[in-house]
């Protein structure tokens, strides 16, 4: 018998080990986690739990978003985090399979004052007086009926002005008008009347409170949504006998509601006037960092001179124009005040199936203050 070569005994002795072994077992190969599925639910008071759940998943690690912070794994299903600072989080959850395979969900929450359990009142504030100004006028709410420095306008601008001018959908009625504790509050509501699906106010000075120049504030929590409309503007008082656009407009706020292009937190604002008998108008926005301007009350300013008109989100300036050219003389006249809710219109769009009735805007004060 000839000699086995080197290789082939290595080759026996193997096949021999392979077979006393009764054959080696494969591995049982490990699934990725499927199926992930991440809830959050505010609590109160700052605090968030977050259940989640997927298949072949063996434990998971989580993150509340907080800068700094390390993900933490989790054995079981839920997992709770107490916010102390108002913000949006990103809570980022892993699902693992081993410390390798592993897949990731993450979701945003935005913890604003109500989510904090913090005073319904809270967000920011302007001082009563300021440095070379008067205040000339202010309506703080505080009573229990409407001062008569407001007068309210009914329906849906028909027949003159359908839609008021903008294809809105809502008709303004007095009822959607209400004052507690110290705010004034309008309200939008999904209901019929007068061959419209909405109902709203809107209130307005005219032939009541006018101003030509000065500072104007306005503290207010705005509705949230699409198709939702929160104007606080100004038309020039001698609007009945010029018409708009040659009395002039000044939009102190306006915003149009939605999670899209992140319209409920952007507000704009905006002058209109004629020029030479053509429609012209000049504008500027602005954005939250964080939040929705329905979080929270935020104070919407203008300050107005005679060589411009300065727009402020909280005190901080966003949008100028100089109004000393000849053809913006509309706005050395004087104006009044409009608050309303408009419900869908060409520049919003129409509530969809997302928008939630009702919606409110709330005004804690209004204060007008001019050079001393």
């Amino acid at each position: 018998m000839e000699k086995l070569s080197k290789y082939s005994f290595l080759c026996l002795c193997f096949i021999w080990l392979v077979g006393c072994s009764g054959g080696s077992e494969v591995d049982e190969k490990i699934e990725t986690p499927s199926n992930l599925t991440l809830e959050l639910q505010l609590i109160g008071n700052g605090e968030v739990r977050a259940t989640f759940s997927a298949t072949n998943a063996t434990f998971f690690k989580i993150n509340f978003g907080n800068p700094g912070e390390t993900t933490q794994r989790v054995d079981g299903n839920s997992a709770s985090y107490a916010y102390k600072v108002k913000g949006d989080y990103t809570v980022t959850l892993q699902a693992h399979a081993d410390e390798q395979l592993f897949v990731v969900d993450s979701k945003i929450i935005n913890m604003n004052a109500a989510a904090l359990g913090l005073d319904a009142n809270a967000g920011f504030t302007t001082p009563e007086s300021y440095s070379g100004y008067k205040l000339v006028w202010a309506d703080e709410f505080n009573n229990s009926t409407l001062s008569d420095n407001w007068i309210f306008e009914i329906g849906d601008g028909c027949p003159s002005n359908c839609g008021w001018g903008n294809d809105e959908l809502e008709y303004y009625k007095k009822e959607n008008t209400s004052l507690a504790d110290g705010k004034l509050t309008i309200t939008a509501k999904q209901e019929s009347i007068g061959g419209k699906s909405y109902t709203s106010s809107r209130l307005i000075t005219k032939g009541k409170k006018f101003f030509t120049y000065g500072r104007v504030d306005i503290r207010a929590i705005l509705p949230k949504g699409q198709g939702m409309w929160p104007a606080l503007w100004m038309l020039g008082e001698n609007f009945s006998e010029v018409s708009w656009p040659k009395c002039g407009e000044i939009d102190i706020m306006e915003m149009i509601g939605g999670s899209v292009e992140d319209r409920d937190r952007t507000v704009h604002g905006t002058v209109h006037w004629d020029n030479s008998g053509n429609y012209a108008n000049y504008g500027g926005k602005t954005k939250l960092n964080t939040g929705i301007f329905n979080d929270e009350y935020h104070v919407f300013s203008i300050v107005w001179d005679k060589q411009k008109i300065v727009w402020l989100l909280d005190n901080v300036e966003y949008h100028v124009i100089d109004i000393t050219p000849a053809g913006l003389d509309e706005f050395h006249k004087p104006f009044f005040f409009i608050f309303n809710v408009a419900v869908g219109g060409r520049w919003p769009g129409k509530p969809d199936g997302n928008t939630k009735f009702p919606q409110e805007m709330k005004v804690d004060y209004i204060r007008v203050f001019q050079p001393n």
